[in-house]
């Protein structure tokens, strides 16, 4: 008997202390929990200001550059300006969205200096017509303001991983009112092939904060044309793939045209000064010799024609080229809008080609594109669904699986890293081309 109530006796202490470390273990989770709402909501609400702030800042810049085309002749002079103030803050060798890239993967830190920085540098090439976008920006700026912010609160080297995404996403949610893409692609691009879903609920958090603070200060999200939903049949399958593979070889010339250009500066032209002097002279020259100003600034009037099924068929070659030219000799701002000009064009032309509805493919080319050159399918996939709705789901789905494994181990970014391999379920860590 005594021996019976003391095994009863023993099985209750360890259920107690089951009990007990369960509910350590839930009370851990849910202070993590707490805390990260509360970080996520003060990092959302700061780059949710300083991304609208920013937002409204290039707007302005494009509006006057399209206003006043005689800015144009003043490129030369903008690059000097940025040149010197990268210098005289120390800043020699600009990694751009690489390093933050690298700080995401907790390898690096940036400084808080990055933000004014990058600011006024994009919003001087976008005022004196360089071809550029603002997102690439964007994710410089919540990314340097993330870990300065991590780093004053003394959080931990893991933390302060977790807060440059979150930076990051709410910053580019600021700008871009898709929270969801935001939330992911601040988790999915830093290490291809591992996503980091430690980061969801921080990042989710801070992306709809910055959109709400957004929204409430005017910034408006960007609305296009939707195309009507498809019925899913083999020969529209068949073309959508198709669609998808040259968007796929796109994305390498894309990606290669961009850092060649900036070897091919540098190679030639030792002088920061000069290359960005000459830069400036190669965008007047080519700009006069087209005619027009479509291909300066960002570009979004074309991407809103493109998606409303019209574009010019050599437009995205002359984006691509100009992209090259202009961020390639050290002007600062984004990859991401020329790339959706490039891929909306591109789609939109090869598409009247395959007999495809000419919105349809525009919206392939733009999803595809996105997703080869940022190594990103679950992110394009939330990217179709915010911008475009659900409609053609199942063949935005397709175009990002086919551009994700032809577009090899090319990126936008030199400092993505691939964790697996896109062939085989094989783990390994590859620098991106």
């Amino acid at each position: 008997m005594k021996k019976f109530h003391r095994h009863d006796r023993n099985i209750f202490f360890k259920m107690i202390f089951r009990i007990d470390i369960r509910l350590r273990h839930a009370l851990r989770h849910f202070k993590f929990f707490v805390k990260w709402m509360i970080l996520s909501v003060v990092i959302g609400t700061v780059c949710g200001i300083i991304g609208s702030a920013f937002h409204y800042a290039v707007d302005f810049a494009d509006s006057s550059a399209s206003q006043y085309p005689h800015l144009l002749y003043f490129l030369p002079v903008s690059g000097l300006i940025i040149v010197f103030c990268y210098r005289k803050l120390n800043i020699l060798n600009d990694g751009g969205t690489n390093s933050i890239l690298r700080a995401a993967r907790a390898e690096d830190t940036t400084a808080l200096r990055i933000t004014p920085l990058i600011f006024g540098a994009t919003f001087l090439t976008h005022l004196c017509g360089g071809s550029a976008g603002r997102e690439g920006a964007a994710l410089q700026i919540g990314g340097s303001l993330g870990s300065f912010i991590s780093r004053k609160l003394k959080l931990s080297k893991y933390e302060q991983q977790l807060m440059v995404m979150c930076g990051m996403s709410a910053t580019f949610c600021a700008l871009f009112a898709a929270p969801l893409t935001a939330a992911f692609f601040s988790i999915e691009v830093a290490g291809v092939g591992t996503v980091f879903y430690a980061g969801l609920v921080p990042s989710v958090t801070a992306s709809f904060i910055a959109m709400l603070i957004s929204r409430f200060l005017g910034v408006s999200a960007m609305s296009f044309d939707i195309a009507s939903a498809q019925p899913v049949d083999i020969e529209i399958f068949i073309k959508v793939i198709f669609l998808a593979m040259m968007t796929a070889l796109l994305s390498i010339i894309y990606c290669s045209a961009m850092h060649n250009s900036t070897r091919l500066y540098k190679k030639y032209i030792k002088n920061p000064y000069i290359r960005i002097i000459v830069g400036a002279l190669i965008v007047i020259s080519a700009t006069l010799i087209i005619g027009n100003r479509d291909y300066n600034s960002a570009g979004m009037d074309k991407i809103s024609e493109a998606l409303s099924g019209s574009a010019v068929p050599e437009a995205f070659i002359l984006k691509l080229l100009l992209t090259a030219v202009t961020l390639g000799a050290g002007f600062k701002g984004g990859e991401i809008i020329p790339t959706m000009f490039i891929g909306s064009t591109f789609g939109c032309t090869i598409g009247a080609f395959l007999g495809l509805d000419p919105l349809l493919s525009a919206e392939i080319g733009l999803i595809g594109l996105f997703c080869g050159v940022v190594n990103c399918p679950l992110s394009s996939i939330l990217l179709s669904v915010e911008l475009f709705g659900s409609g053609n789901f199942i063949l935005f789905g397709v175009t990002a699986a086919v551009t994700y494994m032809l577009s090899g181990y090319y990126s936008l970014y030199s400092g993505q890293k691939f964790m697996n391999s896109k062939l085989m379920p094989i783990t390994f860590e590859k620098s991106a081309k």
